[in-house]
């Protein structure tokens, strides 16, 4: 999930990668920090537009147990946007994450980070679905959406936000041809919180979002989740996953993997609290998985730079991006 408070990304984001840089510049930190050795403490990136006050409770208590676990000491880290996260790990000053599919994609290719793990819904599934949603009684249906005519105020998502920007774009609009920016009046980029807020009140007309958003939201803000209807969902897009940088010592490496794959597993008074824990994060395991199980966000990354190259007109790049397309839909285990 993406939770980008900001509007003007491009502006924030910016002038908080160049935070960061001075950050680990002062600290010391980056590239310089030593590899191959058991790290005095594990710190753990988690995506929150509120900070810890919103995601601390609930992220706090698996954390505690995966220091136990691991005979680490390990301490969260806040981002509002994937940017800035897969930026802190780029430096190392983050070691372990909590990613989205795409930001998952990110941080492996920038990063060098690695997948350990897969994260399970509270129902069993490890995918989801990107949506639109639109003010509950607007009577915007999809085919007006679809229409453009710069009718309508839109919320994107945060730029690597799998189901705020790449879904929708790789299997809604990129196959009709739509630019987001010449089909609706203004377009904005949002967390999926934000962008629900501004649907509800009638800020926004159509945003995008995901089935998992709409599940916190009826928890969390059940008035505000009544405001709001969806128009559409996408095929099932993969669910997150827990990264880790590739030159994290390996001993500790495995223990984190390990950690994850057996929590909440078992039976007795401990695997039960634990599976309360997972609850309160709308999950109930995290199963193995590799970097493979990314394919499929890969796979709508070629369709996006396939439709940017048609775009521009330029023939060797369509050739690239129609090449990496099918050699993805080659490996896909599942169809959508």
């Amino acid at each position: 999930m993406s939770r980008n408070r900001k509007f003007n990304a491009r502006i924030v984001v910016g002038t908080l990668l160049t935070a960061v840089g001075l950050s680990l510049a002062a600290c010391g930190g980056g590239e310089e920090t030593r590899t191959g050795a058991a790290p005095e403490k594990i710190t753990f990136s988690i995506l929150s537009a509120e900070g810890q006050a919103s995601a601390g409770p609930m992220w706090q208590p698996l954390l505690d147990d995966m220091a136990e676990s691991i005979g680490i000491p390990v301490e969260p880290f806040f981002g509002s946007n994937y940017t800035i996260l897969v930026e802190a790990m780029r430096g190392n000053q983050t070691q372990v994450a909590w990613f989205s599919a795409n930001s998952a994609v990110e941080a492996i290719d920038r990063a060098d980070a690695e997948v350990v793990a897969r994260t399970v819904n509270r129902e069993g599934a490890d995918s989801y679905r990107s949506t639109l949603i639109v003010r509950t009684g607007s009577g915007i249906t999809l085919d007006q959406v679809l229409a453009c005519g710069k009718r309508f105020d839109f919320g994107l998502g945060d730029a690597l936000s799998t189901s705020g920007t790449l879904a929708p774009m790789a299997f809604l609009f990129n196959p009709r041809g739509i630019v987001p920016e010449a089909c609706f009046s203004t377009v904005r980029s949002a967390n999926h919180q934000a962008n629900a807020f501004a649907v509800a009140t009638g800020v926004l007309d159509v945003a995008t979002s995901n089935t998992v958003n709409t599940v916190f939201l009826v928890r969390q803000n059940p008035a505000i989740a009544a405001q709001i209807t969806e128009i559409w969902q996408s095929p099932p897009i993969p669910e997150s996953g827990i990264v880790v940088r590739g030159d994290l010592d390996p001993a500790t490496k495995e223990k984190v993997r390990t950690f994850f794959l057996s929590y909440g597993q078992g039976e007795g008074v401990e695997a039960e609290r634990q599976r309360q824990v997972l609850a309160g994060l709308e999950y109930s395991q995290f199963r193995a998985a590799d970097n493979s199980y990314l394919n499929p966000i890969r796979e709508m990354v070629a369709d996006r730079e396939l439709a940017e190259a048609r775009a521009k007109g330029d023939t060797a790049a369509v050739t690239a991006a129609e090449a990496e397309l099918q050699r993805l839909r080659s490996l896909r285990e599942v169809q959508p």
